[in-house]
């Protein structure tokens, strides 16, 4: 998976269904299901934080909720107070981890805006000068600088020294 100090995946695949087991990806991952990949650094009762297995940039994350719904005007006032503060917390995180120039974040709510995932998420994407894009449209491939394994073991240790109160 890692070769030296790239890591390139082919997310083609995964959109067109051939890498995707049956069911909700997010509601799999959720239920700890062995069949999925599971990158989780942080769950509440109420959301799940995980790397995104196919990311744009390294701290690209996925914030979404446990339960299976499409539309963020399905949340809870409660859950929506629980995202906005899990949202800084881990923007904080990023900012120590990985000192991004910008950020891209936000939703895509149906498969028209980009959803290739139903269950709603939100993606907060670290930004960078001079990123290197050209790769993204060479055969649907992208060249990252750090596994996403990696960067889930650099967020879980920042968490074990500085634990996310909410």
């Amino acid at each position: 998976m890692h070769n030296g100090y790239f890591f390139c995946f082919d997310k083609m695949s995964y959109v067109q269904g051939n890498e995707r087991p049956d069911g909700c990806i997010l509601c799999l991952i959720n239920d700890k299901n062995p069949e999925v990949v599971d990158l989780t650094v942080y769950k509440s009762d109420d959301f799940n934080v995980c790397i995104n297995l196919y990311p744009y940039n390294p701290g690209h994350l996925l914030i979404f909720p446990v339960r299976h719904i499409t539309d963020i005007r399905e949340y809870t006032k409660n859950e929506e107070a629980n995202f906005n503060s899990i949202q800084k917390s881990f923007l904080d995180i990023l900012d120590n981890l990985y000192n991004p120039s910008g950020y891209n974040m936000g939703y895509n709510m149906g498969l028209a805006a980009g959803a290739s995932i139903e269950h709603l998420h939100y993606h907060i994407i670290t930004r960078y000068p001079r990123e290197i894009g050209i790769s993204d449209l060479i055969a649907g491939k992208k060249v990252l600088v750090e596994n996403p394994l990696e960067t889930k073991n650099k967020i879980e240790k920042y968490l074990e020294k500085h634990p996310i109160l909410l």
